[in-house]
């Protein structure tokens, strides 16, 4: 009874033989009464002291218990004689017991510490390495994928950063567990653009995803739009800040029909990319391998047939503006290497397409504009936007219109990756002095002071009415959007009709316009907004009218009218 726990030495002095006997672990479990059991950090990793590793394997079992003489350290203390004549080294050691601990739940400790280092692996690291001060800077080029709800944008999105090399393939792997736990496999690419949990649970994207990518000769960033109709003003938010569109069809069976028949988000969104001043188009017919496609000329033609009326329609030029190409986003054929099913296809491949597209024209000398996206607080206040016009600099004063703040830029970064200067079409993130962020609303616009940016509530526009079922009479309200800027406003008067094909207007006012008519009317704000005549900024003069869920008419800024005193 009053003997040491240690060794095998209990066996012999203790009236509980027979247990122990019976099995060592149950003996010592009725010894060690006050012995508080001891819990390890299962996420800790695993320590073997350097001079243990070679004995680990001799040492008798325990079941994990330690008790205060057992944890004292063996490289400390020198073996001591104990009472019942066995010495402290025959005691079962610290590291044995982790041993124990891993043993009976298998491969557990593995787990956790390769899930540390994947959880140390997601540190928002800017994955492009900043290029040497004499390299030329490359081409930025914002790409918007656009389409109806389920079509694979942001897989194909997850698709291409995968194939940049922009997500690693653990990280990626990990997705794909976490997906099928949810029974959703086919969605794992996805999760590298859907970064929170309600898009992650739905599989549908709700804000604008980002991310950016390079090839040899350009910087793209990826603008993912949801495509669902509920979140149609986050789309036109997404579509505001893209050079390019890449419109993204199914070609399953039924998928492609319920998209593009009327209600379907392919047509709406093909249209307002076009209002938000996209010039380029790629159609990127997807799913191509799904079994009732499979990759089947037939059904790429079919597509191609119903598309190029509309999109003609639209605005874009099927002949310069539009390139379609099949691919399929799960399984990334088509992407970056071209595909052996597909013999028909003699194009390029989508990633060296978009690389082989000419340079946009943009001018550096013109003032500096940029529409605010979105603001958020951080060691100060940071604003994100596209700059549309001009060049900014670290420490540059600008203006904050409407409001007329004075700011003074202190940092920024371009997609991450931090830059002392930023010129036209590059996204940036800007840290702000001067100004609170409760002070900025999406929609405000950055200025250079000696030539501020026109703001006003009262403005002439020329409208196309493009799905209306009644008619439009002065006093309609509607939502406008214009650049990143989302306002209501009101039709105050009708001034002309223009005829769709010569361009002539009528003499006399109309009293309504309907759906397929073109007209110039006055429209007033509830607010002051920022804008500007789409002579002077097309990027800044387009807009988009929306009531009640649907997009009604698109039109552009034809003049400012000054405030009545």
């Amino acid at each position: 009874p009053d003997c040491t726990l240690s060794g095998f030495a209990v066996v012999r002095c203790c009236p509980l033989a027979p247990a122990a006997a019976a099995g060592l672990p149950t003996a010592f479990a009725a010894l060690n009464v006050n012995a508080k059991p001891f819990v390890p950090n299962v996420n800790a990793p695993v320590f073997v002291p350097s001079f243990l590793q070679a004995s680990a394997v001799e040492m008798p079992a325990s079941d994990g218990r330690l008790n205060a003489r057992q944890l004292k350290c063996t490289k400390c203390v020198l073996p001591a004689p104990v009472e019942n004549g066995s010495t402290e080294a025959d005691m079962p050691t610290e590291e044995e017991t982790w041993e124990q601990k891993e043993e009976p739940g298998g491969d557990e400790g593995g787990e956790d510490e390769e899930m540390m280092e994947e959880e140390e692996e997601e540190m928002p690291l800017p994955k492009v390495a900043p290029a040497p001060p004499d390299a030329p800077k490359k081409e930025h080029v914002n790409v918007v994928f656009i389409g109806h709800v389920d079509a694979g944008k942001s897989t194909i999105g997850g698709q291409i950063m995968y194939l940049t090399g922009m997500v690693d393939k653990r990280t990626l792997e990990k997705y794909e567990r976490e997906a099928k736990e949810k029974n959703r496999e086919t969605w794992y690419l996805s999760w590298a653009l859907d970064t929170n949990q309600e898009e992650r649970d739905k599989g549908k994207t709700v804000e604008v995803g980002r991310a950016y990518f390079e090839t040899e000769k350009k910087h793209f960033t990826i603008l993912d739009a949801p495509g669902h109709k509920s979140f149609v003003p986050n789309m036109i938010g997404g579509a505001s800040q893209a050079d390019l569109a890449v419109l993204v069809i199914s070609a399953r069976k039924g998928e492609f029909e319920t998209g593009f028949e009327k209600g379907g988000q392919t047509r709406e969104h093909a249209m307002l990319a076009k209002t938000a001043g996209v010039k380029h188009l790629i159609v990127l017919i997807n799913k191509m391998d799904d079994p009732t496609v499979n990759w089947s000329l037939e059904r790429y033609e079919e597509c191609k047939e119903k598309l190029v009326p509309f999109l003609k329609k639209v605005g874009f030029n099927p002949k310069k503006d539009i390139h379609f190409m099949p691919c399929s986003g799960l399984t990334g054929a088509n992407l970056k290497d071209p595909v052996p099913e597909c013999p028909w296809y003699t194009g390029l491949p989508f990633i060296a397409h978009l690389d082989s597209l000419p340079n946009f024209t943009r001018s550096s000398d013109g003032p500096v504009r940029l529409p605010i996206v979105d603001k958020y607080k951080d060691m100060g206040t940071v604003i994100l936007g596209k700059l549309e016009s001009g060049s900014i600099s670290k420490a540059q004063q600008l203006v904050m219109m409407p409001n007329r703040h004075t700011v003074e830029v202190l940092s920024l970064l371009s997609d991450d990756v931090e830059t002392d200067d930023a010129s036209p079409g590059e996204n940036l993130k800007l840290r702000l002095k001067g100004i609170e962020e409760e002070e900025i609303l999406p929609g405000f616009i950055l200025c250079s002071p000696d030539n501020l940016c026109h703001s006003g509530r009262t403005f002439d526009a020329q409208i196309v009415i493009i799905e209306h079922k009644s008619i439009i009479c002065p006093g309609y309200n509607a939502v406008l959007h214009i650049h990143t800027c989302i306002e209501e406003v009101q039709i105050t008067a009708l001034i002309c009709l223009v005829d769709k094909k010569t361009g002539e207007k009528s003499k006399t006012r109309p009293r309504f316009v309907k759906q397929d008519q073109v007209c110039i009317a006055r429209l007033r704000a509830a607010g002051v907004i920022c804008l500007e005549t789409f002579k002077d900024f097309p990027q800044m003069g387009r807009f988009t009218l929306r009531d009640e869920g649907k997009t009604i008419a698109i039109g552009k800024v034809l003049k400012l009218v000054p405030e009545k005193d």
